[in-house]
């Protein structure tokens, strides 16, 4: 479907596609929420001041 500068507006699909798509992007939502873990990052950077001591000091500056 198109406006009338013969732009598209819409897509036509059939429900049965719209089904499968609908299936796969949620395969893909569960499976993207799965692998992402921020406490693989735990202790990854080893600090050489304390986080707030430095916010205050960048504040002072």
């Amino acid at each position: 479907m198109t406006d009338e500068a013969m732009r598209p507006v819409a897509v036509l699909i059939d429900y049965q596609d719209w089904q499968q798509i609908e299936k796969i992007l949620e395969a893909h939502q569960s499976q993207k929420k799965q692998e992402f873990n921020l406490n693989q990052y735990a202790g990854v950077i080893q600090l050489t001041q304390d986080p707030l001591e430095y916010q205050q000091q960048i504040r002072d500056e």
